[in-house]
């Protein structure tokens, strides 16, 4: 069975389910609702969330959300981050990987009660799923998100 790839339609915003086979073979998607062409670009390296953009690129995804809660002066964070853009490339389609800067995002850092960094939050359907806490080895983030898509 092929691998399903969620594109967001940029018109109507409509998530679609796109075989990564047709793509493979060159067929344009169009949106299942408005028709617009998609855009067959996958986000292969992590997306910076802020306080503003944290509800819709993160609560409403229609994949599951690895979020990278991080800082600037944590050398541990740094350990990690080559990882987690290994993650977002290597599971681009299937989940969407995103980086939050907890000092300069406070509220969202609050709401979340992100008390040690790094922290991995996990969502599924715009619910926190799972949290790392810490650095972990890259196999056991890919079995916990593995466990996620199940």
């Amino acid at each position: 069975m092929s691998e399903t790839l969620v594109i967001r339609c940029p018109a109507c915003g409509v998530a679609n389910r796109v075989p990564r086979d047709k793509i493979d073979q060159g067929l344009e998607p169009m949106c299942g609702r408005c028709k617009t062409p998609l855009p067959v670009s996958i986000e292969t390296r992590p997306l910076t969330v802020t306080d503003a953009t944290f509800s819709a690129e993160v609560e409403r995804s229609p994949v599951p959300v690895l979020v990278d809660a991080w800082a600037g002066w944590c050398g541990p964070c740094k350990m990690i981050a080559p990882v987690i853009d290994e993650l977002a490339a290597e599971m681009a389609g299937r989940v969407r990987v995103a980086k939050l800067n907890v000092d300069e995002n406070p509220l969202t850092a609050a709401r979340f009660d992100l008390r040690s960094i790094p922290t991995l939050l996990l969502f599924k359907g715009g619910r926190e799923a799972d949290r790392i806490v810490g650095v972990q080895p890259k196999s056991e983030i890919s079995r916990r998100l593995e466990r996620l898509l199940a």
